[in-house]
């Protein structure tokens, strides 16, 4: 479990972030169609896991922001915005933004990538959603970057992140 703040309120999560060099648990996400994504679909690409409570919300929305930035300027790499918003609301955003360089997807329906990842909240005024972290994962699903961001009104350390992707 990892103790974060919100505001002046410590949160926990339900465990921890995979380790680095650990096989990445397998995900089944949904996409915007309400397809599936899987952790296999991305295999042989660099993958930037960007984790977030709501892409509504200012930190949400500007992480989202910077990384399909800095995706554009990466070869191979594959960023995923992943939070339990609607998949609607997901791509309602990246129309809005005209944000070509990341996939969104939703861990609403099954719920299973928060409890897997470590990054679900479970208590506090946003239990229930995923805390804010970065996973970074090599061409073979291994963990070669990872951050619980201590502070959920904070943005990740982007330039940690992409540093291991150089």
């Amino acid at each position: 479990m990892a103790r974060i703040q919100l505001g002046d309120e410590k949160v926990t999560t339900y465990g921890s972030l995979p380790a680095l060099d650990e096989r990445a648990p397998h995900f089944e996400l949904l996409k915007h169609d309400l397809s599936l994504a899987t952790l296999e679909d991305f295999k042989g690409s660099r993958v930037i896991m960007n984790i977030f409570p709501s892409i509504d919300t200012g930190v949400c929305a500007t992480s989202v922001r910077n990384f399909n930035e800095k995706a554009s300027e990466l070869d191979n790499v594959t960023v995923l915005c992943i939070s339990r918003d609607l998949p609607f609301a997901q791509q309602r955003f990246l129309k809005d933004n005209e944000l070509e360089n990341v996939t969104n997807l939703s861990d609403f329906r099954e719920r299973n990538f928060g409890k897997d990842y470590g990054v679900e909240m479970i208590d506090g005024p946003m239990e229930g959603l995923l805390s804010r972290a970065v996973v970074v994962l090599n061409e073979n699903g291994h963990v070669i970057h990872s951050q619980q961001v201590s502070r959920i009104e904070d943005e990740p350390d982007y330039l940690a992140a992409l540093k291991t992707l150089l």
